[in-house]
């Protein structure tokens, strides 16, 4: 394997895959929905959803095809199904419903372990395009090689979205109370665009399929 062979297929796993990620898109998101948190708790969410989401996408584009053909899942219902996620989640930011300075301490933890499972990891910083592309790029890479940067792209794009993560709680003391909720407001609205495309785009092949079907 020439290394004119390995440096294309190295930037096109690494500017693919951070742009379906899209940590600096999430970073907004995560700084609303950690309002009220220290730094420490603000550190092992971010960590925690990083894991979860490397773990998430390696699952998936070692084993993928196998999965949506064992189970009978489409990438297009899958698309289908985040984008109503998202959606609830864009209405609930919309509405200012992230904030929880009034919780409790137990509630706090409670609370964390559920954001960084969901949005922040599923389907924010793994969501279907990153699957997606993850399942296309394993069958593309046929070699040890090629699979190999692929993994190790994989890891480095969330080890480098957990930076970037970490280095926004520095904006909290920068945009404060007020700001942070108009930033919730307007990321809501921009979550609840992106579901819309998402549904529309998975439900639109299911729709031409059926209308060909009946033709």
């Amino acid at each position: 394997m020439t290394e004119t062979q390995l440096l294309p297929f190295t930037f096109l796993c690494f500017t693919s895959f951070f742009t379906l990620t899209n940590p600096l898109g999430t970073m907004p998101i995560f700084l609303t929905m950690t309002q009220g948190f220290d730094d420490a708790q603000r550190r092992s969410i971010a960590s925690r959803a990083c894991v979860i989401s490397f773990i998430t996408l390696m699952v998936f584009t070692l084993l993928g095809q196998f999965l949506f053909s064992f189970f009978g899942i489409s990438a297009n219902g899958f698309r289908i199904a985040a984008g109503i996620i998202i959606l609830k989640i864009g209405y609930d930011m919309l509405q200012a419903r992230y904030s929880h300075t009034k919780l409790k301490e137990d509630e706090i933890k409670t609370y964390a372990q559920d954001i960084s499972i969901t949005p922040l990891s599923i389907p924010l910083l793994c969501g279907p395009g990153a699957i997606a592309n993850g399942i296309m790029l394993m069958d593309t890479a046929t070699t040890w090689e090629l699979k190999a940067i692929l993994i190790s792209m994989i890891a480095f794009i969330y080890i480098l979205t957990y930076y970037i993560l970490r280095a926004s709680t520095r904006l909290v003391r920068i945009i404060g109370e007020t700001g942070n909720n108009v930033m919730m407001r307007l990321m809501g609205l921009l979550l609840m665009v992106i579901a819309v495309e998402c549904f529309v785009g998975g439900l639109r092949p299911i729709i031409v399929s059926i209308l060909q079907e009946a033709h």
